[in-house]
């Protein structure tokens, strides 16, 4: 019996490097998701077969390729019986409205410029006063300021703004 499964061995080293780039190139063929891992099926389950083995080399190849067929065609059905997966795009979904956030920022992305070019304290109160519409005392309380100074800082940094959207004499508006 050890000198069947030596043999068997021998067979199976053999059958495997001459037909295993055959098996994989027509499971890959008949389109196997994995056509590797599939090749290395069919050999799994050659190797117990080979000692019932009849017709010498050529049926060893008829038995390797009837293996592998049953296996495409089992790939085929496990395929059609799991239900196709595909990835959720927000940005393809049309029953979607962009959040108020999202309208905001998109509303500050052309005037964003405009506050980068401030003083730090002059972007927060116009940010907090304007932008999220907070009152003098919260935004003073935010700034730990008092409500004149926020009223005079925002009064500073509007003159401020005005100031650079204004056209140098001589420049004409496009």
């Amino acid at each position: 019996m050890k000198a069947s499964v030596t043999g068997n061995a021998s067979v199976f080293n053999d059958a495997f490097r001459e037909y295993s780039p055959g098996v994989c190139a027509y499971l890959r063929t008949r389109g196997v998701e994995d056509p590797e891992a599939v090749t290395q099926d069919v050999f799994l389950a050659l190797y117990p077969r080979l000692s019932d083995l009849r017709g010498g080399p050529a049926g060893l190849r008829t038995l390797i390729f009837t293996i592998a067929h049953a296996r495409a065609v089992d790939s085929h059905r496990r395929r059609a019986r799991t239900p196709i997966s595909i990835e959720y795009d927000p940005s393809q979904d049309c029953r979607l409205t962009p959040s108020a956030e999202d309208q905001v920022l998109d509303n500050m992305r052309g005037g964003h410029a405009l506050l980068e070019n401030l003083p730090e304290d002059y972007r927060d109160v116009l940010a907090l006063r304007i932008i999220a519409e907070l009152s003098l005392e919260n935004t003073a309380r935010i700034m730990k300021k008092s409500p004149g100074a926020i009223k005079q800082l925002q009064r500073r940094a509007l003159a401020r703004l005005k100031e650079s959207q204004q056209v140098p004499k001589g420049q004409g508006r496009l």
